[in-house]
């Protein structure tokens, strides 16, 4: 029998403009928007699947899609068509899209974590970093203070952020120690799903390398599923299980990552694997 999928979405698409005869079925396009009535197709048509403990990674250019589809996951962006199914909301019956408000925010807190390339989306910049992992806690109902102060301890011992530090606003914190922050956040409630957009970019290499091997060790700890985007292939090469090619709005390529950077199929995979070399 077939393990069942953490994550499973289905035809997923997010437009933006009222779309024309021209482009409605999500052809005829120019790149990813429609030459007559200028609707953006940000993502047309994606299909992903992610299994439990894998990290799957999401590559492509800058307006490719790959922001839309992590922020679309996180209801953060509106979905204009598709169906997602989370194997731990209703047993992966449900379509998460199309659930109200309060649904889509017990799902934020409980079954998935976002760790933004920005740091400011994801943490209040003049809290205490206890107090923004404290507040992810209570938004998932959590109300023992004792408890709390020992899962808040727990967390930043897991990122590397000294006790000391607790009491400190991320503002006063380097943009690695920021992201650290984020990612103990994400993972306050044990989420079934860590989704990470472009975590190290901007960072000096040490600290890309820091968190980098922050990000390996937690998958290793909480047996959590990650889709991981970034322009970086040395860092997909590094981590990712599988691998997604996005460009103009769709995926036109995906395998195991090996497969995919060693042997691209598609002249886009291979110009940009090219590049690197």
């Amino acid at each position: 029998m077939m393990e069942q999928p953490v994550l499973e979405v289905k035809n997923l698409t997010v437009r933006y403009g009222r779309t024309c005869e021209y482009c409605r079925n999500g052809s005829r396009l120019v790149k990813n928007t429609c030459p007559h009535c200028k609707t953006v197709w940000a993502c047309n048509d994606i299909n992903v699947t992610l299994y439990e403990g894998e990290i799957l990674g999401i590559v492509g250019e800058s307006g490719s899609g790959k922001s839309t589809l992590m922020k679309s996951l996180y209801f953060d962006f509106p979905v204009t068509e598709g169906k997602g199914y989370l194997r731990d909301f209703e047993d992966g019956r449900t379509d998460i899209f199309g659930q109200s408000l309060q649904q889509k925010k017990y799902i934020k807190n409980h079954v998935m974590g976002m760790v933004y390339q920005n740091p400011m989306l994801g943490l209040r910049m003049d809290y205490s970093s206890a107090g923004n992992i404290a507040e992810k806690l209570i938004a998932a109902g959590r109300r023992n203070y004792a408890g709390m102060n020992e899962r808040v301890g727990e967390l930043l011992d897991a990122v590397e952020i000294l006790q000391s530090r607790k009491k400190e606003p991320p503002k006063n914190f380097s943009g690695g120690m920021q992201q650290r922050v984020q990612i103990s956040k994400a993972l306050a409630n044990n989420p079934a799903i860590l989704l990470l957009d472009e975590v190290t970019t901007g960072l000096d290499l040490s600290v890309q390398a820091k968190v980098l091997e922050l990000i390996r060790r937690i998958r290793q700890e909480f047996h959590i599923s990650i889709m991981l985007v970034s322009h970086d292939l040395a860092v997909i090469r590094m981590l990712s299980d599988r691998t997604i090619v996005m460009l103009d709005g769709k995926i036109i390529e995906q395998g195991l990552t090996d497969q995919i950077l060693d042997d691209p199929q598609q002249p886009y995979t291979q110009q940009l694997v090219h590049s690197l070399l």
